[in-house]
């Protein structure tokens, strides 16, 4: 997916096309996330559309639900942990989405250096 330590780094502007395609995958991920979760808290956990985004973005950004879910049907518990869980998984995930090109591109260009000056 990326280039060889014997190739150049890649210019200024590839790396940031780079991290704005990282950027739209992620960014298209938390959408797809967010209709999910709040399509689940609208059904399953009976919450008004706003308050089904809000726990839905709130639980993305891990930092928690929002308002009292013991009052929901069995089936919202249910929905609310797993979604919980997942939304755990995708916040590490997008994490390491975000910084593989940063990465990359630090390992990259010490690497090609070094290799230079042992030639």
């Amino acid at each position: 997916m990326y280039e060889s330590h014997t190739v150049p780094p890649i210019s200024l502007r590839r790396f940031t096309l780079r991290l704005l395609r990282h950027a739209g995958y992620g960014g298209a991920v938390v959408v797809f996330s967010l209709v999910v979760g709040t399509v689940g808290f609208v059904t399953l956990a009976a919450q008004q559309p706003v308050d089904a985004f809000l726990n839905a973005a709130m639980l993305l950004g891990g930092m928690g639900p929002v308002g009292d879910l013991g009052q929901a049907p069995t089936a919202g518990k249910l929905f609310a942990a797993g979604f919980a869980l997942y939304a755990g998984l995708v916040f590490l995930i997008l994490a390491g989405l975000f910084l593989t090109p940063v990465f990359h591109r630090v390992l990259h260009r010490f690497h090609w250096e070094r290799g230079r000056t042992d030639r």
